[in-house]
């Protein structure tokens, strides 16, 4: 490359992106202006064509009744001198009209067949152009030509460009200046759209993704606009999505990878049975504890990912309530965990996924079970069109500003990391995202046997979510 392509090529990196944008708007509006008048011309001439072909036979017949009475006192007046005068009758009258006059033989016109007929037959011919008329001097062979008109001779007439082009040239000109403020109108506010997508979709790209597409000025980018912020949005979330998990994962890793690495080295220095065995079931504790952590955080990962489509199916809720708490009834063998559908109408149904819903309760239960000191109620209700499900415990319960920040991941309000208390502080979140999924709520609030009530509500039908 040579020292000038160089120079040409640093010129053509380093030009302001404003510049950039005002050649490309215009370059932008010239192409659409010359598509839209070059078809508006092109329209207009084929219409004008079509008109002038179809009014042609109108403006001969008018300019043949216009002329007639002229041109028989033309005729009268050659007929009242002998014929050896009509050459200089001709020119004097010739000098007194706007158009030319002059007297020709037959044999020497080539018109069309139908205006040669007419000609012959004693009637006024019109050239192809429209522009000239004959006319045949009674039984003579000698033909009267009227026409065309003489610009010199015409009082409108001035030098230069002629007044029936000059009105045609400005009658475009003004056409073309109010179709190029309409273009305009039109492309600029399109434009200053398409360079705002341009530029949110550049900071997107750089990884800016807190960017959002403004408010679009036309109504067709809108929707696209709309799109584009969910999009943009729903990436960013999963970004701190998962930046989150990583790091409260890798955080929660750290205390049973910790307590495994002590037994090893407490296994291997020591010889005792006894000690041996309970260092044994420290370390499968360690492994179940990080078994569930990994099931846990991935069951939380595929939920905020995937947000997968529901198949929803009516299910008896009495039943199929009793149904999850007796799945989960082994893990709190010391507690009373008591199931009151009283509530509900005989044989309620309700919509749910099969696969998700157990989630929600049985995170809830599990929930109830590592706080509750003597008993657990689970009951159910009927509130309008939706249906609400309650986990009452008579643990510790939870303070009013804490009762939101629960159901975020990863948040444990007792701070402990005994196994007495265990979890992650997933479960909450995943009851809330499979709740999210049904169009309903997950909250928690205070229990009438003092502890804390965690409360899932949902549309009993899907007809409910939709409208």
């Amino acid at each position: 490359m040579t020292g000038s392509s160089r120079l040409l090529a640093l010129l053509g990196n380093t030009t302001p992106a404003p510049w950039r944008g005002r050649y490309s708007l215009s370059r932008l509006f010239f192409n659409f202006y010359l598509l839209v008048m070059g078809s508006f011309v092109a329209i207009a001439i084929f219409a004008d064509f079509v008109i002038s072909t179809a009014v042609k036979g109108i403006t001969d017949d008018y300019t043949r009744r216009f002329m007639r009475g002229t041109i028989v006192l033309i005729e009268d007046e050659l007929f009242r001198k002998p014929r050896s005068e009509w050459p200089k009758t001709i020119e004097a009258l010739d000098r007194k009209f706007s158009y030319k006059l002059d007297i020709v033989d037959r044999w020497t016109l080539n018109l069309p067949p139908p205006q040669a007929a007419k000609l012959d037959d004693g009637e006024l011919a019109i050239d192809a152009q429209g522009e000239i008329l004959y006319h045949r001097l009674k039984q003579t062979p000698q033909i009267l030509m009227v026409g065309p008109i003489s610009p010199e001779r015409d009082p409108d007439y001035r030098k230069g460009i002629p007044l029936d082009l000059r009105i045609r040239l400005l009658t475009w000109s003004l056409i073309g200046l109010c179709l190029a403020i309409v273009v305009w109108l039109w492309v600029h506010p399109v434009w200053r759209d398409l360079e705002a997508m341009r530029q949110t979709t550049r900071a997107l790209g750089e990884g800016l993704f807190e960017a959002r597409a403004p408010t679009m000025r036309s109504s067709a980018f809108g929707p696209l606009a709309e799109t584009l912020n969910g999009m943009a949005e729903r990436i960013q979330r999963l970004i701190a999505t998962q930046k989150e998990l990583s790091s409260a994962i890798s955080h929660e890793l750290r205390t049973p990878i910790a307590r495994l690495r002590f037994a090893l080295e407490m296994l291997a220095e020591t010889e005792e049975p006894g000690e041996r065995e309970r260092l044994w079931r420290l370390m499968e504790a360690d492994l179940d504890e990080l078994d569930s952590l990994i099931d846990s955080s991935l069951t939380y990962a595929r939920f905020e990912r995937e947000q997968p489509e529901l198949q929803l199916s009516a299910v008896e809720f009495g039943p199929w309530l009793a149904q999850q708490v007796a799945a989960n009834r082994l893990l709190g063998r010391h507690l009373e965990l008591m199931v009151d559908t009283s509530a509900l109408p005989p044989a309620q149904h309700v919509e749910l996924d099969s696969r998700s819903m157990p989630y929600a309760v049985t995170n809830l239960l599990r929930n109830a079970i590592k706080y509750a000191r003597t008993r657990i109620r689970v009951s159910a209700e009927m509130v309008g069109q939706h249906i609400a499900l309650h986990v009452d415990d008579d643990g510790i319960g939870i303070p009013p500003e804490e009762r939101e920040r629960v159901f975020s991941a990863f948040t444990r309000l007792d701070r402990s990391r005994d196994r007495a208390t265990g979890g992650y502080g997933l479960g909450l979140a995943i009851a809330r995202l499979v709740l999210e999924q049904h169009g309903g709520t997950a909250s928690a609030g205070a229990s009438p046997l003092g502890g804390a009530r965690f409360t899932l509500r949902w549309p009993l039908s899907q007809s409910v979510t939709e409208s």
